[in-house]
């Protein structure tokens, strides 16, 4: 097997400072791999979101792996990939960046120090709460709905947002993703707060997730009677999320940073 030398960055998106929001490891390949090993790279690295793109076109090819699967959409380490593919020059400065992934054409531009990603919306229905799933949060819920991928779950405000304190072993049974907690925002600046909650996954807790906003910003700009909205992810680590409601499609804007560049030192099989 050849010895190969690929570019990895490790990206800490929907944040402007190191050592918060959520990291991502982003691996930028010459071509199609085999994905087993894209699995093993996502499991070595072992964050909650590796991504792996190559070019196809004018496009990039991106997927997504947690350390145990690979997931259909993943907001924070697209972030990171648009951030990567501009700052290691693959991308002009104001070129948009193209993906095309499991959902579908996303598109990533620069706006100033943010970059606004084009996401699908996700909406939510009601529905009722499958047996143990707000004891194995440990909340009250006023609502729970679900999206294509999760269930989300309202709670009566963000004090029990951020007391919550799941049972993985029993949330991990859940028929979803993973979870979404929210409540209206008491923080200035703020519409909403949530955490993310995906043990079935591999990721406990998910320290800031795009792809969660894609049925929040629905839910509660549906509520507020808003379309632009200020999110807050109030995890240990913390995000900020600015959105749009655009029809079907979400806007969603973070910063990123870089954290780490090097190589990963790994025989890189056939596709």
């Amino acid at each position: 097997m050849k010895l190969s030398r690929q570019a990895i960055y490790q990206v800490d998106a929907f944040t402007d400072s190191v050592f918060a929001g959520n990291p991502a490891a982003v691996c930028i390949l010459p071509g199609p791999v085999a994905e087993a090993w894209l699995q093993a790279v996502a499991r070595e690295m072992n964050l909650s979101e590796t991504a792996f793109l190559h070019r196809e076109g004018d496009s990039w090819r991106l997927r997504w792996f947690t350390p145990l699967v690979e997931v259909d959409l993943c907001g924070h380490a697209t972030l990171a990939s648009a951030h990567t593919l501009w700052e290691s020059e693959a991308l002009a400065p104001d070129a948009e960046a193209r993906f095309l992934t499991p959902s579908g054409l996303l598109t990533a531009r620069r706006s100033g120090a943010w970059i606004e990603l084009d996401f699908p919306a996700q909406p939510v229905e009601p529905v009722e709460s499958p047996p143990g799933l707000l004891q194995a949060l440990g909340v009250a819920a006023t609502y729970v709905g679900r999206s294509r991928f999760d269930y989300l779950v309202e709670v009566g405000s963000e004090t029990e947002v951020r007391a919550a304190a799941p049972d993985f072993g029993r949330l991990r049974r859940a028929p979803a993703r993973g979870v979404m907690v929210t409540s209206g925002a008491t923080t200035p600046g703020f519409d909403f707060v949530s955490r993310f909650f995906a043990p079935a996954v591999g990721v406990d807790e998910d320290p800031v997730t795009g792809s969660a906003h894609c049925a929040l910003a629905p839910h509660w700009g549906a509520k507020l009677g808003k379309r632009d909205l200020r999110a807050l992810q109030v995890s240990v680590r913390g995000g900020v999320l600015r959105l749009r409601l655009e029809g079907e499609r979400v806007r969603i804007s973070g910063q990123a940073v870089t954290v780490l560049r090097g190589e990963l030192l790994a025989g890189l099989p056939p596709p």
